[in-house]
């Protein structure tokens, strides 16, 4: 015993093994326990978009802008302007974001942790974010480092010569890695990308959500499709990728171009010499990766990408010489002192080279990257190149904008954001969503659906589907503007179109008569359609409403990106779109997370909607009740009876039968039955299924209830 280890192994310290290891088939709840509380070391009564609104915002931005030329020795840098190197940190903070999930992005400050600030594409950026350090620490609580990012990238481009389009504040920061985020399944860095495509010749084959080609990457390989040069074929990849975060051909021409006016690439010296990322090097290196033993205080000596060097004549203004280079040289493939493929032109002029990041008596040849050379190469790239070398202003004006949506599309509508400099102009990617009508009586309006003739399930069917699709990853969706009855979401199958049609007719009379919108007429229905339940179950409860949500019109609505808010899967409502290899219950899993529940209030919800009868076509899989129509907490009761028992009979079909008699009593899908067999949410089954507990399960679902229909209410937040 004397030589016993005193430390217990198997914890924070060591790998150990978890229950995942020892089940790996088992549902992990912990895509729903981010976050928690225990985390943040906050006050509790910290709310840190209020904070920020008492920031002196002219005092930050002036000492942000100072930074840019203060130059340290401990990390010099190029030119003495930390620009180029800014506009990188807030790019890869910002390019994580991709549309099919709405998850990653700038807006939590997650490239504080793993894997993020030890990506392959992010070497380097540790010391980006330890330069901002001093003013993080100046404004203390009332600048988040998620805004802080964000802000230095922006400041950057001010301070080389573009003006901004805009900037807001509002961004919360996180306490701990989002471990909900799927990154694709490699198992190495920057993996061949063959591993997340179906043919990798074919971009749109790449797997969803994933919008990078390789693991650890941004966006595309710089040096060409898994490392081997060809810009045509690149150009195809880089057109995907940019469309899975959100841009079209313009806004990734008008990025390429503007995010290589400036700045360089790093790769004079060995890679391989560079130590161990951050999150695999020793306390003593306090946070810093990548230590460069050659490197000895010199910009010139920094190697990350491993391609090496700028891309114009003058990387620390914002000009036209991108193009001026691109198009007024031929350019050759060379390889970098690092060994990377990069393109530099043939017979340039001495005048033309940019000048060393160090010592200014020497000049380089500049060097584009296979995604440069694609802007020049593929004919729809190239001509949107054209026109922007045609019209300097139009270029410096579709880049700001362009910037503005990269580092804004995932804040969410335009009432979330702060700050002096947040532009008055709606663009159609933020979903506007005019104001609506508070100017009514409540009480007249839920008297006109009551007496509509729609059912209990017609009404609280209606409210969750327009409610279901809000998203916290990016804050879209919701109910508010009531585009449930546009294109596209009109006619998405899971949406029950000719049921949708029938009700909304309805819906759209009471709101001619009583002057609400349509949209809190739909969600105001929902309320009456719980109320009226929980009477039948012998509760009296009223459901929290708030007024004033607006109705979006088609101009309003960009029909093409709705289309990854699409539900595929709806536990709640028991559906379906097809079978897929993802479990059910998984799928429920992460449209919860999306939705902003908590296990608990997943939980609840579902048992509601089960004797509300809300399944989507009116099937009966998990309506365990005699009662449909009222909010009992039967479902619970009855999943937990031990008097049943549990038999399959198809795909992901069940029969719940009388252990007496076998007589089936009801059926069910993997999603009822997840609730009585996973132990975490059948400790929660038990809760709600308990004699006392009545009462309690309809307070909690109704409080749950509207937490989904105000998800969305920024405008009142």
């Amino acid at each position: 015993m004397s030589g016993k280890c005193p430390v217990m192994h198997g914890g924070n310290t060591s790998t150990g093994t978890s229950n995942k290891d020892w089940w790996p088939e088992a549902l992990n709840l912990d895509i729903l326990h981010q976050h928690d509380h225990k985390t943040n070391p906050m006050d509790p009564d910290f709310d840190y978009r209020e904070e920020v609104k008492k920031l002196d915002f002219d005092a930050l931005k002036q000492d942000v802008h100072a930074l840019m030329t203060d130059s340290q020795t401990w990390w010099p840098a190029d030119w003495g302007h930390y620009g180029g190197f800014m506009i990188r940190l807030a790019w890869h903070a910002a390019g994580t974001y991709r549309i099919a999930d709405g998850r990653g992005g700038a807006g939590t400050g997650s490239q504080r942790f793993a894997p993020l600030n030890s990506w392959p594409d992010n070497t380097s950026l540790d010391k980006a974010r330890r330069l901002l350090w001093p003013i993080k620490k100046k404004y203390g609580n009332k600048i988040s480092w998620a805004d802080l990012f964000i802000l230095s990238g922006t400041v950057a481009y001010e301070s080389m010569g573009l003006p901004a389009y805009g900037f807001s504040f509002g961004r919360k920061d996180i306490w701990h890695p989002e471990k909900d985020i799927y990154w694709g399944a490699e198992k190495e860095w920057l993996a061949p990308s063959d591993e997340r495509y179906a043919d990798v010749n074919k971009p749109d084959t790449m797997e969803n959500p994933l919008a990078a080609v390789q693991m650890g990457l941004i966006y595309v390989n710089p040096e060409g499709v898994n490392g081997q040069p060809d810009p045509l074929k690149t150009a195809e990849h880089v057109r995907l990728t940019f469309a899975r975060m959100a841009m079209d051909d313009e806004e990734t021409a008008a990025l390429t171009a503007g995010g290589h006016t400036v700045g360089k690439c790093h790769g004079n010296g060995d890679a391989a010499a560079l130590s161990a990322e951050p999150e695999a090097s020793d306390v003593e290196t306090q946070g810093f990766g990548w230590n460069n033993p050659h490197m000895d205080g010199q910009a010139n000596k920094a190697v990350t990408s491993g391609i090496e060097g700028a891309w114009t004549t003058n990387p620390t203004q914002f000009d036209m010489g991108y193009f001026d280079l691109l198009f007024g040289y031929e350019w050759e493939l060379k390889k970098s002192p690092a060994g990377a493929h990069q393109w530099e032109p043939i017979n340039i002029k001495e005048e033309d080279k940019p000048v060393d990041a160090t010592d200014p008596s020497v000049r380089h040849n500049p060097i584009m990257t296979d995604a440069d050379m694609a802007m020049k190469m593929d004919p729809t790239y190239r001509a949107i190149c054209e026109k922007f070398m045609a019209d300097p202003e139009y270029f410096k004006h579709t880049f700001a904008k362009a910037w503005f949506k990269l580092t804004h599309r995932d804040m969410g509508p335009k009432a979330r954001y702060i700050g002096p400099e947040s532009p008055a102009e709606d663009l159609i990617w933020q979903d506007p969503v005019p104001a609506g009508s508070t100017d009514y009586c409540e009480e007249v309006v839920k008297q006109k659906i009551a007496k509509s003739g729609l059912s209990i399930s017609d009404m609280v069917s209606t409210a969750w589907d327009s409610a279901r699709t809000y998203r916290g990853s990016d804050m879209r969706g919701g109910a508010n503007g009531a585009r449930i009855r546009l294109a596209p979401q009109k006619d998405w199958p899971g949406n029950e179109p000719e049921r949708l049609a029938d009700v909304l007719k309805v819906y759209e009379q009471i709101s001619a008569d009583t002057g609400a919108s349509i949209a809190d007429v739909i969600v105001l229905a929902g309320s009456v359609g719980i109320e009226k339940a929980a009477k039948a179950a012998s509760y009296e409860v009223r459901v929290p409403f708030l007024k004033g949500r607006g109705d979006a019109t088609d101009e309003m609505t960009d029909v093409d990106s709705f289309e990854p808010l699409e539900p595929l899967a709806d536990g709640f409502r028991n559906w379906l779109k097809k079978d897929y290899i993802v479990k059910p219950e998984e799928m429920l899993l992460d449209r919860a997370q999306l939705m902003g529940l908590t296990a608990p209030e997943m939980t609840v919800l579902l048992g509601g909607m089960r004797v509300l009868s809300t399944n989507y076509g009116g099937t009966k899989h998990g309506v365990f009740t005699n009662r449909e129509g009222q909010l009992t907490n039967d479902f619970f009761v009855n999943l937990t009876d031990m008097g049943n028992s549990w038999k399959p009979v198809g795909n992901n079909a069940y029969e719940i039968r009388d252990r007496a008699t076998d007589a089936v009593k009801w059926t069910a899908s993997r999603v009822d039955l997840v609730f009585g067999s996973n132990s975490l949410l059948r400790s929660y089954a038990e809760v709600y299924a308990q004699d006392d507990n009545g009462e309690k399960f309809v307070k909690d679902f109704v409080a749950a209830w509207t937490k989904v229909m105000n998800a969305d209410r920024f405008d009142v937040a």
